[in-house]
């Protein structure tokens, strides 16, 4: 398994390309605000053909770069329709101006092939099997993707702004909800296994089983109990 993440933008959101091996297909997900010259390195470093671009959901952070990328190598993306307006309407998802200095470096608006996620879809692409959870509180389209264990690779769950090492997406931008939030944490996130690697929308990787035992977020959810507003990470 080929698992190439970096930190892309003025956000530093993560951009991953994921393939079974170097030198073969793979998919890139959330190319975000200056994505694409990194996305280009790492294809060519490890000799990649692209076949779709999968995203968590439409903030500007992890979507700017879904065009350029897209039409650069005639591959589709895949988007939860709930997210979808975000494309060609970054300003309305975020409730404010993203700031006129950085509107050059954006291309707004869809791929020719704009594709739509489903809770529970089963997505085999680039002979990889990924898995869709809706997972609303972030925004209101907001999914995960997880992979199955294979071999000696534990599995690994692509955890978008759901969560991060020590924290949880911030809810209080249009299409955010804290309480979805936590139900999704509770649904999505508490039954996996403890080896699953987490490779989050901002931040280092983790663990399941370390978000577990650490994170109070996740702790308060396994108990039964609220949690506080989350910090404010990401878009």
């Amino acid at each position: 398994m080929l698992i190439a993440g970096f930190p892309a933008g003025a956000w530093g959101t993560n951009c991953y390309v994921v393939a079974p091996a170097a030198g073969e297909e793979c998919v890139i997900i959330d190319p975000g605000h200056q994505a694409t010259a990194g996305v280009e390195e790492t294809l060519r470093k490890h000799r990649l053909k692209p076949v779709a671009v999968i995203l968590t959901h439409g903030h500007i952070d992890h979507v700017a770069s879904v065009v350029p990328v897209c039409g650069a190598h005639d591959v589709p993306a895949w988007i939860h329709p709930a997210d979808r307006y975000m494309m060609s309407d970054p300003e309305k998802a975020l409730g404010r101006s993203i700031g006129m200095p950085l509107m050059g470096e954006l291309t707004v608006g869809e791929p020719d092939d704009l594709r739509e996620l489903n809770d529970g879809a089963e997505l085999k692409l680039a002979g990889l099997d990924l898995t869709v959870s809706h997972a609303p509180g972030h925004t209101k389209g907001s999914v995960t993707f997880k992979m199955p264990e294979s071999g000696d690779v534990p599995p690994v769950f692509f955890s978008g702004d759901l969560l991060f090492a020590g924290s949880v997406g911030r809810s209080d931008l249009p299409g955010g909800d804290h309480a979805e939030l936590l139900g999704s944490l509770a649904r999505v996130c508490l039954p996996l296994s403890d080896p699953t690697v987490v490779l989050s929308g901002h931040g280092a990787q983790t663990t399941i089983g370390h978000e577990r035992a650490t994170n109070p977020y996740l702790r308060q959810v396994a108990a039964g109990r609220g949690a506080a507003p989350a910090p404010r990470r990401g878009m």
